[in-house]
Protein backbone atom coordinates (compact mmCIF):
# COMPACT_ATOMS: atom_id res chain seq x y z
CA UNK A 1 0.00 0.00 0.00
CA UNK A 2 2.67 2.04 0.92
CA UNK A 3 4.35 1.40 -2.32
CA UNK A 4 1.88 2.92 -4.21
CA UNK A 5 1.00 5.88 -2.85
CA UNK A 6 4.82 6.42 -3.17
CA UNK A 7 4.07 6.06 -6.71
CA UNK A 8 0.67 8.06 -6.81
CA UNK A 9 2.22 10.97 -4.97
CA UNK A 10 5.71 10.84 -7.58
CA UNK A 11 3.04 10.86 -10.88
CA UNK A 12 0.94 13.40 -9.41
CA UNK A 13 4.19 16.09 -8.12
CA UNK A 14 6.96 15.17 -10.63
CA UNK A 15 10.33 17.10 -9.77
CA UNK A 16 10.91 19.80 -12.56
CA UNK A 17 14.28 19.36 -12.36
CA UNK A 18 13.89 16.41 -14.14
CA UNK A 19 11.87 17.56 -16.81
CA UNK A 20 13.89 19.97 -18.01
CA UNK A 21 17.18 18.53 -17.90
CA UNK A 22 15.14 16.17 -20.56
CA UNK A 23 13.49 18.40 -22.52
CA UNK A 24 16.76 19.99 -23.24
CA UNK A 25 18.60 16.95 -24.17
CA UNK A 26 15.53 16.16 -26.10
CA UNK A 27 15.60 19.40 -28.10
CA UNK A 28 19.66 19.49 -28.62
CA UNK A 29 19.07 15.96 -30.21
CA UNK A 30 16.21 16.14 -32.16
CA UNK A 31 17.63 17.68 -35.09
CA UNK A 32 20.21 15.47 -34.93
CA UNK A 33 17.82 12.66 -34.98
CA UNK A 34 16.51 14.06 -38.87
CA UNK A 35 18.33 12.38 -42.29
CA UNK A 36 19.65 14.48 -44.57
CA UNK A 37 16.67 13.94 -46.97
CA UNK A 38 14.40 15.44 -44.41
CA UNK A 39 16.69 18.75 -42.97
CA UNK A 40 16.33 19.42 -47.28
CA UNK A 41 12.93 19.02 -47.51
CA UNK A 42 12.38 20.94 -44.34
CA UNK A 43 14.93 23.89 -46.16
CA UNK A 44 12.65 23.41 -49.43
CA UNK A 45 9.74 24.12 -47.52
CA UNK A 46 11.15 26.94 -45.39
CA UNK A 47 12.64 28.70 -48.35
CA UNK A 48 8.52 28.99 -50.07
CA UNK A 49 7.45 30.36 -46.50
CA UNK A 50 5.52 27.58 -45.23
CA UNK A 51 3.54 28.12 -42.13
CA UNK A 52 3.33 25.84 -38.86
CA UNK A 53 5.83 23.56 -39.94
CA UNK A 54 5.88 20.29 -37.52
CA UNK A 55 7.74 16.89 -37.47
CA UNK A 56 5.78 13.61 -35.61
CA UNK A 57 8.21 10.68 -34.65
CA UNK A 58 5.86 7.88 -35.54
CA UNK A 59 8.65 4.47 -34.91
CA UNK A 60 6.79 3.43 -32.48
CA UNK A 61 3.44 3.81 -32.78
CA UNK A 62 3.53 2.81 -36.96
CA UNK A 63 5.21 0.89 -39.47
CA UNK A 64 4.33 2.23 -42.38
CA UNK A 65 6.70 5.09 -41.68
CA UNK A 66 8.25 6.70 -39.42
CA UNK A 67 7.92 10.38 -39.82
CA UNK A 68 5.40 12.46 -40.65
CA UNK A 69 5.75 16.47 -41.65
CA UNK A 70 3.19 18.94 -41.61
CA UNK A 71 2.73 22.17 -42.86
CA UNK A 72 0.94 24.83 -44.12
CA UNK A 73 0.34 27.14 -46.92
CA UNK A 74 -1.82 30.35 -46.76
CA UNK A 75 -3.12 29.99 -50.42
CA UNK A 76 -3.62 26.94 -52.79
CA UNK A 77 -0.67 28.64 -54.91
CA UNK A 78 1.51 28.38 -51.76
CA UNK A 79 0.37 24.84 -51.08
CA UNK A 80 1.40 24.13 -54.33
CA UNK A 81 4.64 25.98 -54.36
CA UNK A 82 5.70 23.90 -50.99
CA UNK A 83 4.75 20.94 -52.52
CA UNK A 84 6.74 21.56 -55.64
CA UNK A 85 10.50 23.31 -54.22
CA UNK A 86 10.60 19.95 -51.85
CA UNK A 87 9.79 17.46 -55.03
CA UNK A 88 12.54 19.46 -57.14
CA UNK A 89 14.62 19.05 -54.53
CA UNK A 90 14.72 15.83 -53.24
CA UNK A 91 14.36 14.79 -56.97
CA UNK A 92 17.59 16.41 -57.45
CA UNK A 93 19.24 14.83 -54.79
CA UNK A 94 18.25 11.48 -56.19
CA UNK A 95 15.24 10.95 -54.12
CA UNK A 96 11.80 11.37 -55.65
CA UNK A 97 8.91 11.09 -53.86
CA UNK A 98 7.06 7.50 -54.37
CA UNK A 99 3.83 8.88 -54.62
CA UNK A 100 1.90 12.22 -54.49
CA UNK A 101 -1.55 12.78 -53.85
CA UNK A 102 -4.02 15.72 -54.07
CA UNK A 103 -1.81 18.30 -55.83
CA UNK A 104 -4.22 19.58 -58.51
CA UNK A 105 -7.11 20.42 -55.34
CA UNK A 106 -3.91 21.70 -53.20
CA UNK A 107 -5.85 21.31 -50.25
CA UNK A 108 -3.77 18.38 -48.84
CA UNK A 109 -0.72 17.41 -50.87
CA UNK A 110 1.20 14.34 -50.03
CA UNK A 111 4.66 12.94 -50.66
CA UNK A 112 5.77 9.95 -49.74
CA UNK A 113 9.02 9.26 -49.12
CA UNK A 114 8.71 5.93 -47.51
CA UNK A 115 10.37 6.53 -44.00
CA UNK A 116 8.94 9.93 -44.10
CA UNK A 117 5.54 11.52 -45.07
CA UNK A 118 5.64 15.35 -46.67
CA UNK A 119 1.76 16.62 -46.00
CA UNK A 120 1.21 20.10 -46.92
CA UNK A 121 -2.17 21.42 -46.24
CA UNK A 122 -4.33 24.88 -46.87
CA UNK A 123 -5.42 26.49 -43.38
CA UNK A 124 -8.80 25.45 -43.70
CA UNK A 125 -8.03 21.67 -43.96
CA UNK A 126 -5.25 21.41 -41.67
CA UNK A 127 -7.88 22.23 -39.27
CA UNK A 128 -10.00 20.31 -40.40
CA UNK A 129 -8.17 16.74 -40.62
CA UNK A 130 -5.79 17.72 -37.80
CA UNK A 131 -3.30 14.86 -37.97
CA UNK A 132 -1.61 16.20 -35.01
CA UNK A 133 -4.36 15.19 -32.82
CA UNK A 134 -4.80 12.01 -34.75
CA UNK A 135 -1.39 10.86 -33.82
CA UNK A 136 -1.27 12.63 -30.61
CA UNK A 137 0.53 9.93 -28.55
CA UNK A 138 3.59 10.30 -31.83
CA UNK A 139 6.71 12.03 -30.74
CA UNK A 140 7.15 15.95 -31.61
CA UNK A 141 10.53 16.52 -33.07
CA UNK A 142 11.68 19.96 -31.72
CA UNK A 143 13.14 21.75 -34.68
CA UNK A 144 15.61 24.93 -35.23
CA UNK A 145 13.87 28.21 -36.56
CA UNK A 146 16.36 27.70 -40.22
CA UNK A 147 14.30 24.56 -40.77
CA UNK A 148 10.74 25.76 -39.55
CA UNK A 149 11.02 29.40 -41.65
CA UNK A 150 10.66 30.68 -38.09
CA UNK A 151 13.47 33.14 -38.02
CA UNK A 152 12.08 35.50 -34.65
CA UNK A 153 12.48 38.51 -36.21
CA UNK A 154 9.87 40.82 -35.32
CA UNK A 155 9.15 41.68 -39.23
CA UNK A 156 8.36 37.94 -39.94
CA UNK A 157 6.05 37.56 -37.35
CA UNK A 158 4.39 40.56 -38.01
CA UNK A 159 3.50 39.46 -41.71
CA UNK A 160 2.49 36.17 -40.74
CA UNK A 161 0.21 37.44 -38.19
CA UNK A 162 -1.59 39.50 -40.71
CA UNK A 163 -2.03 37.39 -43.06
Amino acid sequence: MKHNSTAREQSLNPTPIARTDVASTNKESAASELDERMTMALRAASEKKAIDTVVLDLREIASFTDYFVITSGANERQVQAISDEVFETLKKAGTPPARVEGYKTAEWILLDFGDFVFHVFDEKARKFYDLERLWRESKRVELPGELTGDTGSPASSSLRSES
